[in-house]
Order: C-alpha cells, then structure tokens, then sequence
C-alpha cells in the first residue's frame, strides 16, 4: 500500500511548480506589456498633468496590480497552474474576481497602462493600452475561448454563459 502522505505532497509539488511558473510568466508578460513597454515609450518621464489625474492614474495602476497578484495566485491555488498557455491549469478559474469576469488579468493590465498614462500625464500610453486591448481581445476570441472549451467543455460553456468576458457583474455568478 502507498503512503497516504503521497497525494498531499504530489499536490504540495504541483502547487510549487505552478508558483514559480506563474511567477516567471509574471514577469515576462505584465511585467514587460505593462512595465517594460510603457518605460521604454515614455522613459517614465512625466508630462504636466492635474493633480486629479495623477491621483487616479496611481489608483489605477494599484488597483491593477492588486487584481494581477490575486488572479495569478488563484491560477496556482485553485487551478493548480499558471495563466501562460504552455503551462495551463489542471482545473478551470472560476472563483474569486473570476466570478464577476472572465477576463480580469487582461482587464488589470489594461488599467495599469491607462493608470501610468494618467500618472504620467502621457496620451501615447493611452493609445498603446487601446492596442493591448484590441489584441487580448482577437486572442481571447481566436485562440483562448476554444482552447478552454476543448479543454473543459460543458463546464466552460456554462462559465462563459454565466460570466461576462470583459464587464464585470457587480454581484457574484455561481457558473458550479
């Protein structure tokens, strides 16, 4: 008979090696789409701004950085993987601010950008947060929504039609 430690320390493995995935497709993909690129278009050199605009620009971008830890760390804990598609998760995301959204990484990076266009006081960060958004979207559509419907089928059906994909519900769905 197997140690019946084996299960939780497989499970104990499977959750170190989605956090330090997760934490590597941190840093290559919001940390350069939202980081990197943003620095590299302004320098962060600010323009002059109103005092209001920069306040919500900071709000933003904190807010956005909230959202991104939360959903990668539920990535890990409760899909037991990471966001990037060479490493996806053995269970579908669906609790959390996946309750209210289908798409809320996207969404907090999207936030970051346009923050840092407020902060900074740069409308070119503007336009460049609009791209990103038309790009997740195509790949959300093309490439992200059929691979999670051949991946968890029926029950990622009813999650898509339970849960909007990029305007969060104010009141939690239950797509179980």
């Amino acid at each position: 008979m197997g140690d019946p430690a084996e299960p939780a320390a497989t499970a104990r493995r499977a959750r170190t090696i989605a956090a330090l995935g997760s934490t590597l497709f941190f840093a290559l993909a919001p940390g350069v789409v939202a980081g990197v690129v943003p620095w590299w278009l302004t320098g962060w050199r600010a323009a002059d701004s109103p005092f209001a605009l920069r306040v919500l620009g900071a709000g933003l971008i904190a807010a956005g950085a909230a959202v991104l830890v939360d959903a990668f760390a539920r990535f890990v804990m409760e899909g037991i993987g990471t966001p990037a598609p060479v490493a996806p998760t053995e269970r579908l995301v669906i609790g959390g601010l996946y309750r209210h959204v289908r798409n809320p990484m996207y969404l907090a990076v999207a936030a970051a950008i346009a923050g840092q266009a407020l902060l900074l006081g740069r409308p070119l960060l503007l336009a460049y947060a609009a791209a990103f958004g038309v790009t997740v979207w195509a790949f959300v559509r093309f490439y992200e929504e059929p691979a999670l419907t051949r991946r968890f089928g029926a029950q990622y059906e009813r999650y898509r039609r339970s849960v909007p994909g990029w305007w969060p519900r104010w009141t939690p769905s239950d797509p179980a």
